[in-house]
């Protein structure tokens, strides 16, 4: 059996006549986070969802730490999905009971302490916070498990720039040496200081995988400027 955490070979998946992902192949070792970057309505979410177990791919072979998605590879994944799903009258206290009753691997201890250093009052309710606020709620929740794997679909879009690099240097950089995190997101230029790989998607499929020290060192540019170089060459992207 290969090492790899995440492996997808030719994976589809089909709504109705609309192929959303067509041929995906993706390979994801521990240890690293990985930039899922593409134009809207490349297929990132819908390849979230399938990794998550939330949709079953059409076509095609899904595998988490070995396992095909199911009861197994769900206590392994931590997903944030890309809208607000709590309850607004649910206090934020409330939140992380919920957490805490759901899954055995949360951590609430370093659930508060990061919700303390983002100013985050735990008594106030979810309908009294801002957009951003509620985002850093949920991922705190997210990132607070002791998961294999984290699937972070836009996690700081809605979220103030200096609450941004707290996200990414304390939060997302705090995970543990055997996980991985997967961010799909459009804002390259926040998150490409902390990310060890990325993996272009167009058109439901991966059209460029690399490490961000060929980028960097080789390429001698932003991993932003390399998109825009990449996707320049494909039609209405």
């Amino acid at each position: 059996m290969d090492s790899y955490l995440v492996k997808t070979v030719e994976l589809r998946k089909n709504y109705g006549t609309f192929t959303a992902l067509q041929g995906l192949n993706l390979e994801l070792q521990s240890g690293k986070i990985i930039g899922l970057l593409g134009p809207n309505g490349s297929g990132k979410t819908t390849l979230i969802k399938i990794l998550a177990g939330l949709l079953t791919a059409s076509e095609g072979q899904v595998l988490i730490d070995g396992k095909a998605p199911g009861y197994e590879t769900k206590a392994l994944v931590s997903y944030l999905p890309e809208r607000p799903y709590f309850n607004s009258w649910m206090r934020v206290d409330e939140c992380l009971s919920y957490f805490e009753d759901f899954y055995t691997d949360f951590d609430r201890t370093l659930a508060e302490k990061m919700l303390a250093d983002l100013g985050v009052p735990v008594d106030k309710k979810l309908k009294a916070l801002s957009k951003g606020t509620k985002e850093k709620v949920q991922l705190v929740l997210v990132m607070s498990r002791r998961a294999k794997l984290y699937l972070l679909d836009e996690p700081i879009a809605g979220v103030d720039p200096v609450a941004r690099e707290y996200i990414l240097k304390t939060i997302i950089s705090a995970y543990h040496s055997e996980a991985s995190v997967i961010i799909s997101t459009h804002l390259i230029t926040d998150v490409e200081q902390v990310l060890d790989e990325y993996a272009f998607i167009w058109n439901g499929r991966i059209v460029e995988q690399g490490d961000m020290h060929s980028v960097h060192q080789e390429r001698g540019i932003s991993l932003d400027d390399h998109f825009k170089e990449v996707f320049r060459c494909f039609p209405n992207s």
